[in-house]
């Protein structure tokens, strides 16, 4: 282990029991990427790193590394998400989008820019402006932009409509702080959902839980 220790921007995207007093977190990091770290004693009462390492926590976490995971000695948290805390339906989108980030988040690689929409797209969630329908297809657009999975050609696809093709784009290409600011009818809204769903399955080898439990609650 090393001695100085090192600080890291990041978000816990996954938490779990480890051992009888401990936690062991899923951080997504703007420097390394997708790393794990363990909490000791964060389970116990009145722990400094309780509150700091639960699901959504976001802010500058002290870690040392090990030579398998790291362990997280203290954390500065900028950001909750209190919103989602009373918001079940928000909280299960935002558990799907911290399982779909992990689905490309990798280890050793900067994440700035997923770390970044991650944060814009759980605090779009809290606002009630904003559809969740609209803050989870440009999330997942957006991601699997970065992740090179995405067919950007889709604003040439004829078989789309021009407001379809003109949300695509703006998914695409918008910059963070008005990823969402786009407006679509319900029956275009319907139509980029058809056409993402379609992309996602046909790119992602996997099925997301999270994802499941999501659909069964806002069918």
């Amino acid at each position: 282990m090393s001695t100085g220790g090192i600080e890291l921007q990041g978000m816990v995207m996954k938490a779990s029991p480890a051992g009888e007093y401990d936690r062991r977190i899923i951080l997504l990091t703007q420097e390394r990427g997708k790393i794990t770290a363990f909490a000791r004693g964060a389970r116990r009462m009145g722990s400094a790193l309780g509150a700091a390492t639960v699901p959504f926590a976001f802010g500058t976490f002290r870690l040392y590394e090990g030579r398998t995971a790291y362990t997280c000695v203290s954390a500065q948290i900028s950001e909750y998400f209190q919103a989602l805390k009373t918001d079940y339906i928000g909280a299960c989108f935002g558990a799907y989008f911290m399982e779909f980030a992990d689905y490309y988040a990798r280890e050793n690689l900067e994440a700035g820019d997923m770390l970044n929409l991650l944060y814009v797209s759980l605090l779009a969630l809290g606002m009630e402006a904003i559809p969740n329908e609209r803050v989870r297809y440009a999330f997942e657009v957006r991601l699997m932009v970065q992740s090179g999975e995405f067919p950007v050609d889709i604003t040439q696809d004829e078989s789309l409509s021009p407001a379809a093709r003109k949300a695509f784009y703006h998914m695409i290409t918008a910059p963070l702080n008005r990823l969402f600011s786009f407006e679509v009818t319900q029956e275009i809204m319907r139509e980029i959902c058809r056409r993402q769903d379609r992309l996602r399955a046909g790119f992602i080898d996997r099925t997301f839980h999270s994802l499941a439990v999501l659909e069964e609650l806002v069918q």
